[in-house]
């Protein structure tokens, strides 16, 4: 009989996944244990631990209250398989499951990567100062590898339309947060606002593989601060590299960075790993990309980060999301979604 630990083991159905796992993930050893992956703030992931003590991942979507294309199982799946043999490190993609009958939606298995996920300062701060900045470094190489993938060679070509990757996504998120806020909601008409000025200013588009959400939190380190996976691919799509550049790049911050009430100091706010403006010149170095435009693609990126958060509160609100602590965390502070955004466009002179 397999066992569940923890509260808010929401949408997991221990006796028949088990059962699902034991004839098909190859070397798996009945029965398993299920713990929820604390951290979580989209898809449910489960650690699982077999009777032989292996570990595997098994990841699905929340229980509702998502756009219709988003958590999608199996174009997850997609993209780590593809990326699996390339030089882009991932998770072993073990096992797929499109039978909503085992668990109430499709699911995948993958092998489990032992390492640090730098989610917050305490993490970091448990790198030690040389391994910082291989973690900086070694996450652009990462980035420069997945964007020397042809979408066509590595069998991708087909999971995203030809239209230009700002526009798909401009449209995707403003009706992500239509249906997250309420209609009064200040908010609402702040991100609006920001919308129809990114709208108005689509740059031209290159096409490659894109992550969606490249960043430290998304992915496991060795003590020495190299990469050994990448994970939540749940986002990704084709479009412009830049698209990814520019979030990595929002997304880190630095010693002495003013984050704004409410904001929680990231994990390169520690002292140790480079600089900003290090890791485009990194990433220029490796790539040979044009870079210019950076600061459009960083507001695009704060504004569909706040479209992601808006829907993110919502889901919790719902009580569609196992309970790890993001709900309480976000009733404490609630700052303007949008502001962030609003900042980066007066900063790309846009505002």
């Amino acid at each position: 009989m397999s066992a569940a630990e923890g509260q808010g083991l929401a949408g997991l159905e221990p006796e028949l996944v088990e059962e699902w796992l034991a004839a098909n993930v190859p070397g798996l050893v009945a029965p398993v244990r299920f713990v929820l992956v604390a951290g979580g703030r989209s898809n449910l992931t489960y650690r699982v631990t077999d009777a032989s003590g292996q570990h595997f991942a098994l990841r699905r979507p929340p229980l509702g209250g998502v756009l219709s294309t988003a958590h999608d199982m199996g174009r997850e799946w997609r993209f780590i398989s593809a990326m699996a043999p390339t030089a882009v490190p991932v998770a072993p993609p073990l096992a797929f499951c499109d039978d909503e009958s085992v668990t109430g939606a499709g699911f995948y298995v993958m092998g489990f990567v032992d390492g640090r996920v730098l989610a917050d300062r305490a993490a970091a701060e448990e790198l030690a100062p040389a391994a910082r900045m291989r973690a900086g470094e070694h996450v652009v190489e990462v980035l420069a590898a997945l964007h020397a993938l042809d979408p066509d060679d590595v069998g991708l070509g087909a999971t995203a339309s030809q239209e230009g990757y700002v526009q798909r996504q401009l449209r995707r998120w403003n009706r992500q947060v239509h249906a997250s806020l309420a209609a009064d909601d200040p908010d609402l008409g702040q991100l609006e606002e920001i919308h129809d000025v990114l709208a108005a200013h689509i740059p031209e588009q290159t096409r490659g593989v894109v992550h969606g959400d490249f960043r430290p939190g998304n992915m496991a380190f060795g003590p020495d601060g190299t990469v050994r996976a990448v994970f939540d691919w749940e986002l990704s799509t084709l479009g412009d590299p830049r698209a990814d550049l520019s979030y990595l790049v929002a997304a880190w911050h630095e010693p002495g960075d003013d984050v704004g009430e409410g904001t929680e100091p990231g994990p390169t706010s520690v002292p140790g790993f480079p600089t900003r403006d290090e890791l485009v010149a990194h990433y220029t170095r490796l790539t040979g990309r044009d870079v210019s435009g950076l600061p459009y693609w960083i507001a695009f990126n704060r504004w569909r980060s706040a479209c992601i958060l808006a829907g993110v509160r919502a889901r919790y609100l719902a009580g569609v999301m196992a309970d790890d602590g993001y709900l309480a965390e976000a009733q404490q502070s609630r700052p303007r979604l949008g502001e962030a955004a609003a900042q980066a466009l007066k900063a790309a002179g846009l505002g």
